[in-house]
């Protein structure tokens, strides 16, 4: 349901524009401003009634991003990979069946009942329509990949573009080549390994917020630096330990020292670096890179966005996450690259004019359609490609389809489901499948609570082990390692190492994980802030910054307040690190 007048909910004035409202799932409150507004009678929806973290995480319940599956294509029977669990009720196909002229999806056409609710005809539809196994572009022997294209001999890797030999990485869209275990490098990365958040780089390990680094290892926010280990807050430093200056003989020295190819001495250092991060390590309240007018983290060349996380070139964006290249959009999660105008929808490209869609790429004046590309003036479709002027998969004139998209609008308006997201009840995967259960976590008790669906079985398999016992160095590993079956050390789930991962490894000399790459993604995440904002004071006590005893400067940040980082505002880091 939404709130058409402000008597719908408990509501209070902050100022002559900006309402308090009350979310009507988690009891919260949130502010509805000026710009949203205007923004709502722009695309002609209602306000909301719920918070901007209910309504995300509905978009999340959407997204399964990683969770792979064997199954078979229900057209050509041949043996896939997909996203969808073989107890789904779907029709599934391969990624090549899916684009081919072998099928048409306006064959799934029907009549809008106006005695039902939009959302159940819509899922009966969706029960019928062929999904796609993966989206899954271009690529040459990247099967194990979703949400990618353009790739070569990539392996479960997700969010990825123009890459070659990246596995187990995520959120990389240019220029990424010969890494492991990486997160949110969006461009020009290479021989990296557990790397978050970082871009131009080479051969860097255990890295976070590194800027135009090489040769890097277990630092923190250091840009523009060569040669450094343990090291945070740098600029344009070489040879540096635990921030102290060395000289290029003694730095290769202590290097040489290490064994970086022993576990015992990674498990070491790695504590020693979440220590660093946590206790020593300067923390900038934000993320926000030339830039006007916003809020959020890792925010970059964007001007009046707010509450966007994750997001580069923006204008006038509105609780967003992951959308580069967007201008004029609201409640949109994985939507970008040339889009504008879209409302309340998840995993669209190149796109304007949509509402409440979802995985849909190339379309124009487009309103709750799913698997639909390259099309305009759709409405309620599943999966048609290069139509226009289609109602529930079926074709009218252009005439016909002005006229009864008014009247389906009207009903939907009197049903309370114009402008609302599809129910998650109606979501064709399970909340612990998706990218909700990362950012999100919910018990399975809580899960069907608010509406969400479970899945009992994840897949995967246990206690089929071959090998109990990993060597210590990876110069001691045999290459018979990439035929054996581990089990990990924390879920106790299978795993293997393919070739390219063990060739790799012997590159970078590190030794084979004790951990599935599931439980290594989780672990990764763990160290990057939550798409949430708390409000602040700086804490720097530095009396050559600026002020007299600690700082009074407040901020919003994703640093929650219970957090033992020192984070300060951006007067005080800039004076710190510059």
């Amino acid at each position: 349901m939404f709130l058409n007048t402000m008597e719908k909910q408990e509501t209070k004035t902050h100022s002559s524009n900006s309402v308090s409202a009350t979310c009507q799932s988690c009891k919260a409150s949130f502010t509805i401003e000026p710009d949203h507004f205007a923004f709502y009678k722009k695309m002609d929806v209602p306000v909301p009634d719920k918070c901007p973290d209910c309504r995300q995480q509905i978009r999340y319940a959407f997204r399964n991003e990683r969770r792979l599956y064997r199954g078979v294509c229900n057209l050509c029977n041949k043996s896939i990979v997909t996203v969808y669990s073989p107890d789904k009720p779907f029709k599934v196909f391969c990624t090549s069946c899916f684009w081919s002229d072998k099928w048409s999806a306006l064959d799934y056409g029907r009549d809008f009942d106006f005695t039902k609710p939009f959302f159940e005809q819509f899922y009966d539809l969706l029960l019928e329509c062929p999904r796609i196994a993966l989206l899954n572009k271009n690529t040459i022997n990247s099967d194990y990949t979703n949400h990618a294209g353009d790739n070569k001999d990539c392996y479960l890797s997700f969010c990825m573009f123009n890459c070659e030999n990246m596995l187990y990485c995520t959120n990389t869209w240019e220029k990424g080549r010969d890494c492991v275990d990486c997160l949110y490098n969006p461009m020009n990365i290479s021989m990296c390994y557990e790397c978050i958040d970082g871009e131009n780089l080479y051969n860097c390990q255990y890295g976070k917020f590194l800027k135009d680094c090489s040769d890097c290892f277990y630092s923190y926010d250091c840009r523009n630096c060569s040669n450094c280990f343990m090291c945070y807050n740098l600029r344009n430093k070489s040879y540096c330990i635990n921030n102290e200056q060395y000289t290029r003989e003694d730095y290769k020295k202590k290097m040489e020292e290490m064994y970086l190819g022993s576990r015992a001495t990674r498990d070491k250092l790695y504590a020693e670096y979440i220590n660093m991060i946590k206790q020593k390590a300067v923390h900038r309240c934000a993320v926000i890179d030339k830039s006007v007018d916003c809020t959020g983290n890792i925010v970059l060349n964007s001007k009046n966005s707010k509450r966007v996380f994750d997001i580069e070139r923006a204008e006038n964006v509105h609780f967003a996450a992951m959308s580069p290249d967007t201008k004029d959009c609201m409640d949109v999660y994985h939507v970008g690259l040339q889009t504008e105008l879209v409302y309340n929808s998840h995993a669209i490209v190149r796109s304007s004019n949509l509402i409440s869609c979802n995985l849909s790429y190339d379309n124009t004046f487009a309103y709750y359609c799913d698997s639909c590309h390259n099309g305009q003036n759709l409405f309620g479709c599943v999966a048609l490609k290069k139509n226009s002027y289609c109602i529930f998969n079926k074709q009218y004139t252009k005439e016909e389809y002005e006229k009864l998209v008014q009247k389906i609008k009207e009903h939907m308006k009197n049903t309370g489901e114009w402008g609302e997201f599809f129910p998650p009840k109606y979501s064709p995967i399970c909340y612990n499948e998706t990218q909700g259960n990362v950012y999100m976590p919910l018990t399975k008790e809580d899960t069907l609570e608010k509406g969400f669906k479970w899945a009992d079985d994840l897949g995967g398999t246990f206690g089929k082990e071959t090998l109990k016992t990993l060597p210590d160095s990876i110069s001691n590993t045999p290459d018979t390692i990439t035929k054996e079956v581990l089990a990990c050390k924390k879920c106790s789930k299978n795993y293997n190492i393919v070739l390219a991962e063990f060739d790799l490894y012997k590159r970078m000399s590190v030794p084979i994980p004790e951990f599935c790459p599931d439980c290594r993604y989780l672990e990764r995440q763990k160290l990057r802030t939550p798409r949430n904002l708390w409000h602040r004071v700086c804490v720097c006590d530095n009396t050559t910054h600026g002020h007299d005893q600690k700082c009074s400067n407040e901020f919003e940040t994703p640093y929650s307040p219970d957090r033992t980082e020192k984070v300060y505002c951006e007067e005080c880091y800039k004076r710190e690190v510059y």
